[in-house]
């Protein structure tokens, strides 16, 4: 058996502080911090700490040039720990999921930076609602009792500015200045299928190609894309849709059409408020659409580049956008959220995360007529008498 160390890999020292009573005793303050150092991969799902002479083998292996396993028993024992933890690799099918998880990664062109942010960014069991509740950190006067105050809201005005004339009476402003988060859905009646349709469409749909090369078609939306490539996938969780059945949809950008897909998660309603890691007033918009970006689609032009990530989460902003545009032109509510669980949809989907991966979910549907959980609106262009 041979091994090497994974393609990417970061190591970085940490301290934990901890309490010493024979260190209070001798009048200090008791606490101490212990040193210790991990690894972190972007094929891995979480760092795995490792010892100082494990650091050393690490830095020393080569991730390109296959070596045979040491002959001495106690550098051998910590070869096999670290193939275990997989930051190590080998050509034995003994260790083939992370030698397969590697190999995968090397292929995929992603900068290593943003590689390991986005592995190590993704939720899993989150509920985000109980975590700010248990924390106390839920209203303003919460987060300024905890943090202090904010800083401020705007940087100071410079001198000699130039007033700008005001904005005129158009059609435009006069929707943007409408629109806010939607916190409150109305579950009693069903959105219409053709609303939805103008929703996904309006947003997602292509509306020309260009084919320069055989086989390179770029596509053009309404939305905009780094290079025109239009990464982004929308999977479509529909709850409460006139003339669809509830469930998982994948919605095909350029044939304008929904097909339910094979495999749902079981209990939507629940699965829903997993995805929104316990935000409760999101899930039960009539729809959720999950953004799922398909980054070999954008690294094969912006390869190992250190501003791809950064294109793509932008490319979801502008999508985000759009629909919270739209649907304030139906009459619609709309949010759109990044905290959610992607692992979630990961696994319904059959998704490797470092191929195909949630950004983060929009959704919308008719708005409740009675505000149960508040909203922002201080404008009271939503809600013209308040809760």
């Amino acid at each position: 058996m041979q091994y090497r160390r994974c393609q990417i890999l970061f190591l970085e020292p940490r301290e934990t502080p901890g309490f010493r009573l024979q260190d209070l005793l001798a009048g200090g303050t008791g606490l101490h911090y212990e040193q210790g150092v991990v690894a972190m991969a972007p094929h891995l799902d979480g760092p795995v700490p490792i010892t100082p002479d494990e650091a050393a083998l690490l830095l020393a292996c080569s991730a390109e040039t296959w070596q045979p396993l040491p002959t001495s028993a106690e550098a051998r024992a910590r070869v096999m720990r670290l193939l275990a933890e997989g930051v190590l690799v080998s050509d034995s099918a003994d260790h083939a999921v992370h030698a397969d998880a590697d190999t995968t990664l090397r292929a995929s062109h992603w900068w290593s930076v943003a590689a390991l942010f986005h592995r190590l960014s993704r939720w899993t069991g989150v509920d985000s609602v109980e975590e700010m509740e248990r924390s106390q950190m839920v209203t303003a006067q919460d987060l300024v009792r905890k943090l202090g105050n904010p800083p401020a809201e705007a940087p100071p005005r410079l001198p000699g500015a130039v007033a700008l004339p005001p904005l005129g009476d158009r059609f435009l402003d006069g929707l943007l200045l409408r629109r806010t988060t939607c916190r409150n859905f109305d579950t009693s009646r069903p959105l219409p299928l053709a609303l939805l349709a103008g929703m996904l469409g309006e947003v997602l749909l292509a509306s020309a190609h260009v084919e320069p090369e055989p086989g390179v078609r770029f596509l053009k939306k309404n939305v905009a894309s780094a290079g025109g490539l239009h990464p982004i996938e929308a999977y479509v969780l529909v709850q409460n849709v006139e003339g669809l059945e509830p469930g998982l949809h994948h919605y095909h950008a350029v044939a304008h059409e929904l097909a339910r897909l094979p495999v749902q998660p079981p209990a939507l309603p629940a699965f829903a408020h997993r995805l929104l890691a316990g935000q409760s007033w999101f899930a039960d918009a009539h729809a959720l659409v999950i953004l799922v970006c398909r980054f070999e689609r954008n690294f094969w032009k912006y390869r190992n580049h250190a501003k791809a990530y950064r294109a793509v989460t932008l490319d979801a902003g502008h999508i985000s956008q759009a629909f919270y545009t739209q649907a304030t032109a139906y009459g619609l509510g709309a949010f759109v959220t990044a905290a959610i669980n992607e692992e979630e949809v990961e696994q319904v989907l059959g998704l490797d995360p470092m191929r195909e991966g949630p950004l983060a979910v929009c959704g919308f549907g008719w708005r409740s007529e009675q505000m149960q959980t508040p909203e922002m609106d201080p404008a009271g262009h939503t809600w013209k008498t308040g809760p």
